[in-house]
């Protein structure tokens, strides 16, 4: 993976040990491993495997999901490298947004009618998982207008997955979609608190897009979520004089400054996240930062 080495110590014997990647004998092997646990490794919920496209389209879809803010979820599999597989997602996505209805009704059969009513059709998601890529892919998947996940795999050893974001595109420039985000909440702080939110609002935002290349940005009604190939923050519009940030941090692993941050795991809130970081001023935003990345790298 990108010249990733992996050791094993072993403190009894003072010895270092290479756990040498290796591809999955067969590409179920892999699709088995991320349906089992498939919100772990992609914050995608689960929905089915081998999904059926019917006798006229005549395709089978490795798997569904719905990911943590309500988009559906093409998941594509190949051991090796496969020049095919991203026309083959693009292929199914194409299915799905003509068969919104049934796809709506495996979201009501197994996570509920209150989740299926809350589907969100404006960003269905294309995720490709390989033994690798080429340049030509990564090429390809930019001049797409969808969201595309290129992510590749590697097997350490009997017990280690290993996987990697090789590119992750929205299907716009990251211009188009900063401008896209910005105004909701711009709006809400400006009718909340003036310009002061307004600025503070949009220096988050840069922030928060500044991560990396891969950063796509989700809008909801009560949140919009940054995401990576997993959400790592979302931001809610301002509530008087603050804006709060839910990052997927640890609470445990951070001193919790009262005003600040809080710890929120087991408490119903907007956005995904177990950590609230509260934002009133620029300096409050700067102090956010080492938080933002830690967020960001786990994602």
């Amino acid at each position: 993976m990108s010249g990733l080495k992996l050791f094993r110590a072993d403190t009894t014997n003072s010895a270092m040990t290479e756990v040498m990647p290796r591809l999955a004998e067969i590409e179920t092997e892999v699709q088995g491993l991320v349906e089992a646990y498939m919100e772990t490794l992609l914050g995608v919920r689960f929905l089915a495997s081998e999904y059926s496209t019917g006798a006229v389209h005549g395709g089978r879809i490795d798997s569904l999901g719905l990911d943590e803010n309500g988009s559906p979820v093409i998941i594509e599999y190949k051991r090796g490298t496969d020049a095919g597989v991203i026309n083959q997602g693009l292929f199914y996505l194409a299915w799905l947004m003509d068969h919104r209805a049934e796809f709506e009704h495996l979201v009501r059969d197994r996570l509920g009618v209150t989740v299926a009513s809350q589907v969100l059709w404006s960003g269905p998601r294309l995720i490709c998982i390989a033994g690798d890529f080429t340049r030509y892919d990564v090429h390809a998947v930019r001049e797409h207008r969808r969201s595309i996940d290129l992510v590749r795999y590697r097997l350490f050893g009997s017990d280690l997955l290993g996987l990697e974001t090789v590119a992750s595109v929205s299907g716009g420039a990251q211009v188009a979609r900063r401008a896209r985000c910005q105004p909701p909440v711009a709006r809400a702080a400006a009718d909340i608190q003036g310009t002061a939110m307004v600025e503070l609002a949009g220096a988050v935002d840069e922030v928060l897009l500044g991560l990396g290349d891969g950063v796509k940005c989700v809008e909801r009604k009560t949140y919009r979520a940054y995401q990576r190939l997993r959400n790592f923050a979302c931001l809610c519009p301002p509530r008087r004089t603050k804006l709060l940030v839910y990052l997927k941090v640890d609470p445990k692993d951070v001193d919790l400054v009262p005003g600040f941050t809080r710890d929120v795991s087991g408490l119903g809130h907007h956005g995904t996240g177990d950590l609230e970081v509260q934002l009133r001023t620029p300096r409050d935003v700067e102090r956010a930062q080492d938080l933002f990345r830690s967020s960001y790298a786990a994602a």
